[in-house]
């Protein structure tokens, strides 16, 4: 078993859910008629705009909001306007990039068909604030709903109630004729309602034709990585989107069922929760349940494994995640100090555990593939 194959397995999944594949599968087999107005944003809205046919994303009006650096060495015609802006906390930018959606539906004309691109991100990358909130307020409660290691329902509940574009209350701004929305999905459930914080949610009572179809959901990546394991002729023992847990419990889950389990690969998804010191070190959810799994598999030779996230990015560090075997807990003292301190990503780097990939262009939660010989 390897460090190559785990890589290879997530390679498999991540590109099944490809922003700019899942939305060229999707259209390939639909009847969608072309846009009037793009609109794409969360992190994976430059890769799904890219999935559009040519014709469109060189003709048809478009704006592009993602996650910061993740335009780079994209280029855009003269149609498109792009912005970047901060996640998980937002930033002058995400109000900026806000302002411009609002004005870019109400732009539409009322013959117009708008095609709306969502995918995780969106909830802080585009922002517009309700009465006289400033960013200062909207920083603090999404700072203290990720210190209390709120799920990402709970904290998208909390921006919606000081949102003027969450909960379906973007669209309110349009007054065209047709809203098409084609959704990544990294929430449980996968409710557009949900998704983005309901940025492309339909208003109740809308003039308007609606329709929303997923096109990448943290199913579909699992079951890529399940397939590729088949085609290599291994043995699949379980395939499950159960991680909505503290990472501390979440740990406790997969681990229980890795070692009362038969040989395979095991694949877990979801999006854990931590619950942050005052004062966190270095690090994400992905890697501290990285850091908690090697603890709990701590001796054992035949379990490695990879936590990641699928859009390439844990909190707000440079790594996706990291590995997990039997030696990376070597010095129980230490990481066990990391692990209070929220500083995982330190104890695995210096492990030479630590998982990077760059941003990936799709974003459907996390993922834990994990080996057993």
């Amino acid at each position: 078993m390897s460090r190559m194959l785990l890589t290879d397995l997530f390679s498999a999944a991540v590109d099944a859910v490809r922003g700019d594949a899942a939305v060229a599968n999707f259209l390939a087999q639909s009847d969608m008629a072309r846009p009037d107005r793009v609109l794409a944003v969360g992190k994976a809205a430059a890769a799904m705009f890219q999935g559009l046919p040519t014709d469109w994303q060189d003709t048809v009006p478009a704006l592009i909001a993602t996650k910061t650096d993740h335009l780079s060495g994209l280029r855009f015609g003269s149609n498109v306007h792009t912005i970047e802006a901060a996640h998980p906390v937002p930033n002058e930018a995400s109000l900026t990039a806000g302002a411009m959606a609002v004005d870019f539906v109400r732009a539409a004309e009322a013959s117009d068909h708008l095609l709306v691109l969502v995918s995780g991100g969106a909830s802080s990358v585009v922002e517009k604030l309700s009465g006289d909130l400033q960013l200062a307020d909207l920083t603090a409660l999404t700072q203290q709903a990720l210190s209390q290691g709120c799920d990402i329902a709970t904290i998208n509940a909390r921006r919606k109630e000081v949102s003027e574009v969450k909960g379906g209350k973007l669209l309110t701004q349009f007054t065209g004729r047709k809203v098409s929305v084609l959704a990544i999905s990294d929430v449980e459930g996968d409710s557009i309602h949900t998704i983005g914080s309901g940025i492309g949610a339909c208003p109740e009572n809308s003039a308007f034709s609606y329709a929303c179809n997923l096109v990448a959901t943290n199913e579909i990546a699992r079951e890529a990585a399940v397939m590729m394991t088949i085609q290599q002729g291994g043995n699949v023992a379980k395939s499950q989107e159960n991680l909505y847990l503290d990472v501390v419990e979440a740990a406790d889950v997969v681990a229980q069922e890795v070692l009362n389990g038969a040989p395979g690969i095991y694949v877990f998804g979801g999006e854990p929760t931590v619950v942050l010191p005052e004062n966190p070190g270095q690090g994400g959810r992905n890697q501290a349940l990285a850091l908690e799994l090697s603890k709990r598999f701590a001796g054992q030779a035949n379990i490695i494994g990879l936590v990641a996230g699928t859009d390439g990015t844990d909190g707000p560090t440079e790594a996706a995640g990291g590995f997990v075997d039997g030696e990376i807990y070597a010095d129980p003292a230490a990481a066990d100090q990391a692990l209070r301190d929220a500083n995982s990503g330190s104890y695995l780097a210096k492990a030479n555990a630590l998982f990077v990939t760059g941003p990936t262009g799709t974003n459907v939660m996390d993922l834990a593939i994990i080996l057993k010989s």
